[in-house]
């Protein structure tokens, strides 16, 4: 009696924008700043403290550097005045080749050039090549990038270098020697941050559809963007394009137009997230948005920045790189430090640096262990997950977000000891109440008890 129809989760914009949105060959801004961070990672100011004047060269040409390319995004521009700068960079094991200029005694050197490039690509190729760094991550997501010849910069030598482990953590790019498979280039893809019905979500699709036919220059930003509808519109803290259902289409052109300045706020907030993990030796910062409050750029980047300089004013003496492996997450709503089941620390922003250190130093092999069993229960509910759908012939089973490991697999062990034949065919998500949704998808809670489950 029901309708079965597979739900709509995820959709290539090719279905309701022109190709050339998604095949264009140029970079987007999200795609700017991924291909940047390696630059951003070798001449940031935090990591120049004790050297107030490069610092403060840095800080100006950085400044100079966003405006650029926040102009090269912005529509019908035609071109920019040449734009000349100063950087020093950090000697790091990606940059120490032979055949360049030395670094000073202080392990920085000075790089000076100017940009006078009319697209992101040739803007980024142009400043890794001037800092002598690897466009090879460019490289492999793009056919048609070619190193180009420099006249204000020396060029890369040839023979290969190996880059330390910190420029992988830092960048997020993968470390060749540990996978050698090239990282395919990021499409453009919606989803829903709620299960609407196939009506409701048809919607919304043809509300984006005519706004791709008004205003095409201006939907460009978002090429290589996850787009989500959602309740208010804005950029949420792990990069996404949100789309208020309940908005006009002026509120989401808006939208559009500002996310250059927001691919700037992204990458201010990542190098504040890597500075987090420097203080606190080398734990990772990371936004889990099953287990946090629903947040925007702004408002989780404000919160970073609070945490960030509790930690400036009172340092936290924690040896470099000690708690590597280890992750944490910032909330707002706690006043003290606990330990997840899932092996990340919860850290309250206002949180006393002193009893901080007392508290991870004391749940750091506690919380690796955690992250051990986490890693391993995952494995156990993939497999019961993949025998549930196998033994009731479900056309598709999943759960919600907010159902832990823990809660599916208790569920899937006792739903695998029933006999369910009126299951086949069917899709079936694991939530925390009973429901059939628009499109036909049978929920059932987690702790179902026996003979409640399915009537």
């Amino acid at each position: 009696m029901f309708c079965h129809l597979r739900p709509v989760r995820r959709l290539c914009l090719e279905k309701i924008c022109p190709h050339w949105f998604l095949s264009s060959r140029t970079l987007s801004g999200a795609e700017a700043i991924n291909a940047l961070r390696p630059f951003y990672f070798a001449v940031h100011p935090d990591f120049f403290g004790q050297h107030p004047r490069e610092r403060e060269v840095n800080e100006n040409s950085l400044k100079r550097l966003s405006v650029y390319l926040e102009n090269l995004q912005k529509p019908g521009f035609k071109s920019l005045k040449p734009t000349q700068l100063t950087f020093y960079v950090r000697e790091t094991e990606q940059n120490s080749s032979e055949g360049q200029e030395p670094f000073s005694t202080s392990g920085f050197r000075a790089v000076k050039f100017t940009l006078h490039t009319r697209d992101l690509l040739s803007t980024v190729l142009y400043i890794l090549n001037s800092c002598s760094l690897s466009v090879e991550h460019i490289q492999s997501s793009n056919t048609n990038v070619r190193p180009q010849p420099l006249k204000e910069a020396k060029r890369m030598p040839d023979r290969p270098i190996k880059w330390d482990k910190s420029y992988y953590h830092f960048t997020g790019f993968k470390d060749p020697h540990e996978d050698p498979e090239q990282v395919s280039r990021m499409e453009t893809t919606l989803t829903w941050q709620r299960s609407w019905g196939v009506a409701h979500r048809c919607s919304q699709l043809q509300s984006l559809g005519r706004l791709a036919q008004q205003n095409l220059e201006t939907l460009k930003n978002a090429k290589g963007c996850t787009i989500i509808f959602t309740d208010r519109s804005g950029m949420s803290a792990v990069g996404h394009v949100m789309l208020g259902t309940m908005d006009v289409h002026h509120h989401w052109t808006k939208l559009f137009e500002r996310l250059p300045s927001y691919f700037d706020l992204q990458r201010r907030l990542m190098l504040l997230e890597e500075q987090i993990s420097y203080l606190l030796g080398g734990i990772q910062v990371v936004y889990i948005e099953e287990l946090q409050p629903v947040l925007t750029l702004e408002e989780y980047y404000s919160l970073l920045d609070v945490f960030h300089n509790r930690l400036l004013k009172n340092r936290i003496p924690f040896h470099p790189r000690s708690l590597r492996g280890l992750q944490m997450i910032l909330n707002s709503d706690r006043y003290a430090p606990s330990l997840h089941e899932l092996g990340h620390f919860n850290i309250p922003s206002l949180c006393d640096p002193a009893n901080l250190q007392w508290f991870i130093l004391t749940k750091a092999q506690q919380a690796r262990d955690n992250m051990k069993r986490k890693e391993e229960l995952k494995v156990v509910e993939n497999e019961l997950i993949q025998a549930s759908t196998k033994k009731f012939s479900l056309e598709k089973f999943y759960k919600e977000p907010s159902v832990s490991s823990i809660q599916m697999v208790d569920c899937c062990k006792r739903l695998l000891e029933q006999s369910l034949p009126y299951l086949q065919g069917m899709h079936l998500c694991i939530s925390h109440f009973y429901s059939v949704m628009q499109d036909g998808d049978l929920c059932i809670p987690w702790n179902w008890k026996d003979g409640e489950a399915i009537k």
